[in-house]
């Protein structure tokens, strides 16, 4: 039986790539690793947290996210994230992230999910996709 609980805890890493940089991400000029690569491996993060625990035919969507980058990781060092899960609120799941490389913490917030059913959302990705096909 899979259960939601406060506490659960996922990670993540990857090792920084030219594809991962801000220049690349078209999020600044520079070879570090971008804002919106670090995002995603601290999303990652917070579904590994979920993996074995949501309920059959259900999976969890990012609703909202409030990071801040607080250091760079050059291209070829590898980075690491956490998620806990801090708080579930019916749906709403909230969890506090945080990355780090070899050098220390760069970047911590919070990231929102939100319990959906997987079949629902994809007949409204079904439905979203006729109107690409029909124009």
């Amino acid at each position: 039986m899979s259960i939601i609980v406060e506490g659960l805890k996922g990670e993540a890493h990857m090792v920084v790539s030219e594809e991962d940089t801000a220049v690349m991400q078209g999020s600044g000029t520079v070879r570090v690793l971008s804002t919106p690569r670090l995002l995603a491996l601290m999303e990652a993060a917070a579904v590994a947290a979920l993996n074995g625990s949501l309920p059959g035919g259900k999976t969890s969507v990012g609703t909202k996210v409030e990071i801040e980058h607080t250091a760079v990781t050059p291209v070829g060092m590898e980075v690491f994230a956490k998620a806990e899960l801090v708080e579930s609120d019916g749906r709403r799941l909230v969890f506090t992230v945080e990355a780090y490389d070899a050098e220390g913490t760069v970047g911590r917030g919070r990231h929102e999910r939100v319990l959906v059913d997987e079949s629902r959302f994809m007949e409204r990705v079904e439905q979203k996709s006729k109107v690409i096909q029909e124009a």
